[in-house]
């Protein structure tokens, strides 16, 4: 059980700090405290980098702490559950390959810094295409599939799952609330067309 609750614990204070860091309110603090052009040229990249750093010794809980095996999958299901798995994991490179992966990682902006270029004036445009016709937030459906087809089940894997799965939920509403004010009534058509974490297929253009 301590294992269970210091794995969630983690997690809820994660989510907290990587929700209000991916705000638009923290990136204004930042243009605010460091300048425009410096806060746009290195906010996104150094976002991803510290929530990836942060996110490591959750990671590292899970076989550091006492834990208990739960099921492993027998050789027959791994068939099925293994192709799956990397099919998602393909699914979700592809998902970040059509927003644009450089500029999702932040690359481009601290190259255009380093060059002294100007930021693009032209507004960030609503991409509805490809995955995202299917399904608003493909990288957490994929996610996913991709935790909880794990072919080895144990106490501590479960709880970072139901950790993952309640953090993607809650990460997905405030995402959501971000997305509406960036984008106004296309997000909102966009909400009332496809859904959130479920994918559906997308309805035929006539």
């Amino acid at each position: 059980m301590y294992g269970v609750l210091a794995i969630l614990a983690a997690f809820a204070a994660w989510g907290a700090v990587h929700s209000a860091t991916a705000s638009l309110g923290a990136k204004a603090r930042a243009r605010r405290w460091l300048g425009a052009r410096t806060a746009d040229g290195w906010y996104r990249l150094a976002y991803n980098a510290f929530s990836i750093l942060t996110f490591l010794p959750i990671m590292a809980l899970v076989p550091l702490l006492p834990d208990q095996p739960l099921y492993a999958l027998p050789a027959l299901a791994l068939a099925a559950t293994v192709p799956l798995q990397l099919l998602a994991a393909l699914a979700l490179l592809v998902a970040l390959w059509q927003v644009d992966l450089p500029a999702f990682l932040g690359l481009p902006q601290a190259a255009r810094w380093l060059r002294g270029a100007p930021e693009p004036e032209q507004p960030p445009t609503l991409f509805t295409g490809g995955a995202y016709a299917w399904v608003r937030h493909p990288l957490y459906f994929f996610g996913l599939v991709i935790i909880w087809l794990t072919p080895v089940m144990t106490v501590n894997v479960l709880a970072f799952n139901a950790g993952a799965t309640l953090y993607l939920y809650i990460g997905a509403l405030f995402e959501e609330r971000k997305l509406v004010r960036e984008y106004g009534d296309a997000y909102r058509a966009y909400q009332r067309r496809v859904p959130m974490l479920l994918p559906r297929r997308p309805a035929a253009r006539v």
